[in-house]
């Protein structure tokens, strides 16, 4: 939940709490957490399997794979990263090429040598 979220729920408790509460304020209230509490649980959700998965990931023993353990720290970075992204991100571009080609039509040839055996 963002600060902004947290505030304007404060805002509406507060504003209900010093004033008249309506019978639709207090629904307005309560359908509000409720969504919140729907989100909040979600997440909770989400990060408790991700929690198992890197412990699992990062069980101790040989057979311990630390590239596997750095992938999934950096997958969990991209998830929980509230920053603006550097650049936007891209799928296809629209530029259709000319039909399909091989890496002989696409590369410039490279210079054979022989092989010194």
């Amino acid at each position: 939940m963002s600060n902004k979220e947290t505030d304007a729920i404060l805002f509406q408790a507060s504003e209900c709490a010093e004033g008249e509460c309506s019978v639709d304020d207090v629904a307005s209230l309560i359908h509000e957490l409720k969504e919140q509490e729907q989100l909040l649980s979600e997440r909770l959700d989400m990060v408790m399997n991700m929690i198992s998965g890197l412990q699992n990931a990062n069980a101790k023993g040989p057979e311990r794979k630390t590239d596997e353990v750095r992938s999934f720290v950096r997958d969990m970075l991209r998830v929980f990263n509230t920053e603006k992204p550097s650049f936007l991100a891209s799928g296809f571009s629209g530029d259709v090429g000319k039909g399909s080609t091989t890496a002989y039509d696409a590369l410039p040839p490279k210079k054979w040598h022989p092989s010194k055996n």
